[in-house]
């Protein structure tokens, strides 16, 4: 849920960075780790996330990045821009209003304005992003017509890549920001990434922020080097290892399922008009329930995952060769779907304590 108001903004310092190993293991290595030591350093370094700090202050923090990055900026300020969460800008609107008459020009003078966001330099890694994606798939492998290298592309460069890229990297430990419910958002995402290690083709709901600094940082490489597409497949391409290939790309549930029903000739459909009422999404085969699925925060995720509930089942059917009573969902699933009410049962709680 987005705060109502500025003032449900929080601080939430960066951290240092740590050089993760192969993504199998990143997990492991980095969580645990960075969840003690945000904890320990909440209370010490408190406002100093703000883009107020110097660049002393923020000098090791943009070291770290272009480590990551492998790619040393002329012009540093790309980065900080490029890693700034549009709720820190809320949030230092909110203490200028706050602030006495005429405050807010000598911030400024002091050089305390208000700090841009990434949205401009993520406009221009989207772009730069695809270009370079694409070139690869088409130069890699020539024996693909558009309709697969599309598929291709779009895997490598779509929301989950990209935020699994800023998890994997430690990237997502720079991000500046003001809103409380983003830490929540990436927990569950890197919890729910266990269960899928290459790509969870729709059945995840990673956090938009996480891949919006990704293309912000490959903006700011393209900005930076003079509009050097070279320099910025170099960077992308050892962040992302290892790119989805034809043979690690997966169909889509509701492909899959589509195309399964077609083939038989059977009647598929879809009960999802009560969402907003449910949370779950039913699907019916036809005429008899074959998979169901609940997630409160999207209708796609709930979509496809009850897609993927009922191609398991039918695959299951099928393979038997007689009928039997609808599955569940997968046990990787369940667990999501555990998950996802318990996240909006916490919700609902802080709320009504907030209300009080």
């Amino acid at each position: 849920r987005q705060p109502d108001s500025a003032s449900d903004f929080i601080a939430c310092p960066p951290v240092s960075s740590t050089f993760l190993p192969h993504p199998s293991i990143r997990f492991w290595c980095g969580v645990k780790a960075m969840q003690e030591e945000e904890e320990k350093k909440m209370e010490t370094v408190g406002d100093q996330e703000g883009m107020a700090g110097s660049e002393e202050t923020r000098g090791g923090d943009v070291g770290a990045v272009e480590g990551i990055l492998g790619y040393r900026f002329r012009d540093r300020a790309l980065v900080a821009e490029a890693l700034t969460h549009v709720s820190l800008c809320q949030y230092h609107q909110q203490e200028q209003r706050a602030g006495e008459p005429g405050e807010e020009e000598e911030g400024e003078e002091a050089g305390l304005a208000r700090p841009a966001t990434y949205e401009r330099l993520e406009f221009m890694g989207d772009a730069v992003l695809n270009c370079v994606v694409a070139r690869e798939m088409f130069g890699c492998y020539r024996e693909l017509p558009p309709g697969p290298l599309t598929k291709l592309r779009a895997a490598n460069v779509d929301t989950e890549k990209l935020a699994r890229v800023a998890v994997e990297t430690g990237l997502y430990r720079f991000l500046r920001h003001r809103a409380p419910y983003l830490d929540g958002q990436i927990q569950e995402f890197m919890e729910a990434m266990l269960d899928y290690p290459i790509h969870s083709n729709g059945l995840l709901d990673p956090p938009k922020v996480l891949a919006d600094i990704v293309e912000a940082l490959l903006g700011a490489v393209f900005v930076d080097s003079n509009s050097d597409l070279e320099a910025v497949w170099k960077v992308f391409k050892q962040l992302s290892q290892p790119l989805i290939s034809p043979e690690t790309l997966r169909n889509h549930p509701m492909s899959e399922l589509h195309e399964l029903c077609q083939k038989k000739g059977m009647a598929l459909s879809f009960l999802k008009d009560a969402w907003t009422e449910s949370m779950a999404v039913e699907v019916l085969v036809d005429g008899k329930l074959v998979g169901r699925a609940t997630y409160g925060h999207k209708k796609e995720v709930a979509l496809y995952r009850a897609a993927k509930a009922a191609l398991d089942h039918l695959k299951l059917v099928l393979a038997a060769g007689e009928d039997a009573s609808p599955p569940g969902l997968s046990e990787s699933l369940q667990q999501l779907d555990l998950r996802s009410q318990q996240s909006d049962e916490d919700c609902t709680a802080a709320v009504r304590s907030n209300s009080q």
